[in-house]
């Protein structure tokens, strides 16, 4: 009996040893710096290359390899216009190691809406940042008889908004500027992206647009179209001068409450998301070093010299907004922004 009570007390002592050593192992003592460093992390891109998303991918790249202290590479995964990408995105391995540049409107709006094939719910991925984000700008032709918000709203016709696609940026835009002004409008799909879409404007075969302002300065420097109102209610750094949509003409309630998501969604800009379920530290880790890559003063240089701009927001604002445009909304204001887009789809 001693001698198994004697040899029990090894038993347990060797299991205790066994457990020490497991728990203070170097893999579960390793930091979430160790963890990153000379490891490969995926920047995906929901699109081809050479679109201003994978420009963004590769000019981010460098510098977050450098923050990250491992190796950044860029992956395009084309389909869907980016939703194949996000869903995999949520359902990958929440390892940190791949993350996703996306366009937040065009994310926030199509899963709103139910678009085919949305798998993912964009305020439960992991926030790593918006990368850049501007108000859009109301325009016409240079040569236009409209020279304000107020004559679009005194002469009561037909007004006819060019866009590429539906959840574009500039059907959705349009929609949410007719109905919050109860203005009668017809849009057009189909032109293969806004500058061919704004250039229709120009020519006089559509009347309007509703654009980035950052498109929406080259078509102006251009000597092509003219703003009536920036989309917001803070201006452009590229029209000072413009007055904002509430400062243009007193809108509704109702309206302003239109205006006020539609910008807030766009606002949502680029952003970068990740997996949900990355572990707490190596996620702060990695929120960190996107905010110090995006922060650097050499790569705002960068943007601001290719007109690629960088205005890093951080990740808990980002988050934030993300909820408050796909979570946080009533079923009737659903409803209704549904029927906003849907609109537009059909015209």
């Amino acid at each position: 009996m001693k001698r198994l009570s004697a040899l029990w007390r090894v038993a347990v002592a060797l299991a205790a040893m066994a457990y020490v050593a497991s728990t203070s192992s170097p893999a579960c003592a390793q930091s979430a710096e160790e963890y990153f460093r000379g490891k490969t992390v995926r920047i995906v891109v929901g699109y081809g290359p050479g679109g201003g998303y994978d420009i963004y991918a590769r000019m981010i790249a460098p510098y977050l390899s450098k923050t990250l202290n491992a190796n950044v590479i860029v992956e395009n995964q084309p389909g869907a216009g980016g939703i194949t990408a996000l869903n995999r995105t949520m359902s990958n391995p929440p390892d940190g190691l791949q993350i996703m540049i996306v366009n937040g409107l065009g994310a926030a709006l199509s899963q709103l809406t139910d678009q085919q094939g949305v798998r993912y719910d964009l305020a439960k991925l992991s926030h790593l940042g918006t990368v850049s984000a501007s108000p859009w700008v109301w325009l016409v032709s240079s040569n236009s008889p409209i020279k304000s918000v107020k004559d679009v709203l005194d002469n009561k016709r037909l007004y006819m908004w060019s866009s590429s696609g539906p959840i574009d940026g500039l059907s959705d835009g349009a929609a949410f500027t007719c109905a919050a002004l109860h203005l009668e409008c017809g849009i057009v799909l189909g032109y293969p992206g806004s500058n061919e879409a704004a250039l229709a404007v120009a020519k006089g075969e559509m009347d309007m647009i509703y654009v980035s302002d950052t498109s929406a300065n080259n078509y102006v420097k251009a000597g092509q179209n003219r703003g009536l109102a920036t989309m917001a209610r803070v201006k452009s750094r590229f029209f000072p001068d413009l007055p904002t949509i509430f400062e243009a003409t007193k809108v509704s309630p109702e309206g302003a409450a239109l205006f006020d998501f539609h910008s807030t969604a766009e606002n949502l800009g680029r952003i970068l998301v990740a997996p949900p379920g990355i572990p707490a530290d190596r996620l702060a880790y990695l929120q960190n070093a996107v905010k110090m890559a995006l922060s650097d003063p050499v790569l705002v240089a960068e943007g601001e010299r290719t007109q690629r701009y960088v205005d890093f927001i951080d990740a808990e604002t980002t988050r934030k907004a993300t909820v408050s445009v796909v979570a946080d909304i009533t079923p009737a204001q659903k409803k209704r922004i549904v029927e906003i887009i849907a609109s537009a789809e059909k015209k």
